[in-house]
């Protein structure tokens, strides 16, 4: 480069003007760097908002993703919720329907029920009515029979079969009818023979054999038995019968013994001594048994202290009402064989509110004799 003052002055004025263009072009470049830093800072500050705004989104996204998982799985479990209790509601119904069908099954029953109580109503006023006469007209019997003092009987040209003893004279209280030709006494064996009451027949039913046959009441029953063989004709045909839910003839293979003859009326009253009273009781078989006697039976006296419990076929449970007992006694009457006359001897049983009315009917139907005896009789 030259060194002389031409040369300096031009490298000066080089350098001037290269100075004024740098100096142009550093004020251009300023205002680009401006615009580029400033575009680049909202590229910059673009990427972070985006880059931010993705990163929320993408977090509401699994957010939401995740509640609507929780919600499809609750709208799940809520739809089986929903089977079920909707399955709880049909068995609810079904349930219902049922129970409005037994229910209207049992207010049919009841008011059968109570039809039948008002019919059982109007047949137990009746009964208590017919009761009630009953028990004035045995009343007025037995004020009667207590004036009717030492009546003669027919029998002065014979002795009785056997002799009964006792105080006083036993036909005063009676006026039974002991002629026949044929004549049977039934003796009532069961377990209620062996008292007056409920409560002593369950207490003595379970006692020793030898205590039961001390029980007071059979012990009447056998009384009365032997009472009745004593006043028989000597020309009559005699047979005992003894019944509870079975029927049996004693004495000579069931056939007819002579009332003359004391040998065999001796042992057929011995057979009764070791009777034992049990079981309940069943006319019914007892008409089946009387009717196998050959020839049949004119004049009969029926030894009992209640309606029957058993009847034609078994009773079912343990408990047998006054109804059914009252059924099972016109069942049994139906079976009595014709033209045979009755004489009742009771020993009323307590609670059995219809027997004596019944009895009474039968004794009066067929021309016998109802008796209702007092404790020191025979």
């Amino acid at each position: 480069m030259s060194s002389t003052p031409e040369g300096i002055g031009f490298v000066a004025s080089q350098w001037s003007m290269a100075t004024r263009k740098r100096r142009a072009n550093v004020f251009a470049l300023s205002l680009l760097d401006v615009m580029a830093g400033g575009f680049g800072a909202v590229v910059v500050l673009f990427l972070i908002i985006n880059h931010a705004t993705e990163e929320t989104t993408e977090q509401n996204t699994r957010e939401l993703l995740a509640e609507s998982r929780l919600l499809d799985f609750r709208e799940e479990a809520e739809l089986k919720d929903l089977a079920s209790v909707q399955q709880l509601i049909d068995e609810l119904r079904n349930r219902i329907k049922q129970v409005k069908t037994r229910l209207r099954a049992v207010n049919q029953d009841i008011a059968d029920r109570n039809e039948d109580l008002d019919d059982i109503e109007l047949i137990d006023e009746k009964e208590y009515e017919d009761l009630e006469r009953l028990k004035a007209q045995i009343e007025s019997q037995r004020e009667e029979l207590e004036v009717l003092l030492a009546i003669e009987i027919e029998e002065s040209d014979r002795q009785a079969t056997i002799e009964v003893e006792g105080e006083g004279d036993r036909q005063y209280v009676t006026d039974m009818r002991l002629g026949g030709r044929y004549i049977l006494i039934a003796l009532d064996a069961s377990a209620s023979m062996l008292d007056d009451t409920i409560v002593n027949v369950i207490r003595r039913r379970n006692m020793p054999k030898e205590v039961k046959l001390r029980s007071p009441k059979w012990q009447r029953a056998l009384d009365t038995v032997n009472w009745l063989v004593a006043n028989v004709p000597l020309d009559a045909r005699l047979q005992i019968v003894t019944f509870n839910e079975e029927s049996e003839i004693l004495g000579n293979e069931g056939k007819w013994v002579e009332a003359g003859d004391s040998d065999e009326i001796y042992r057929l009253l011995d057979s009764l001594n070791d009777l034992e009273p049990e079981g309940g009781t069943n006319l019914y078989n007892l008409m089946m048994e009387i009717r196998k006697l050959q020839p049949m039976t004119d004049n009969m006296f029926l030894i009992i202290d209640s309606l029957p419990t058993q009847g034609k076929r078994k009773q079912r449970g343990n408990y047998v009402t006054g109804r059914e007992r009252s059924s099972l006694f016109l069942s049994a009457m139906a079976e009595l064989p014709p033209a045979l006359r009755v004489n009742v001897i009771l020993f009323p049983m307590e609670g059995d509110l219809y027997a004596a009315g019944y009895y009474w009917q039968l004794a009066a139907k067929t021309g016998g004799t109802f008796l209702s005896p007092s404790r020191d009789w025979p």
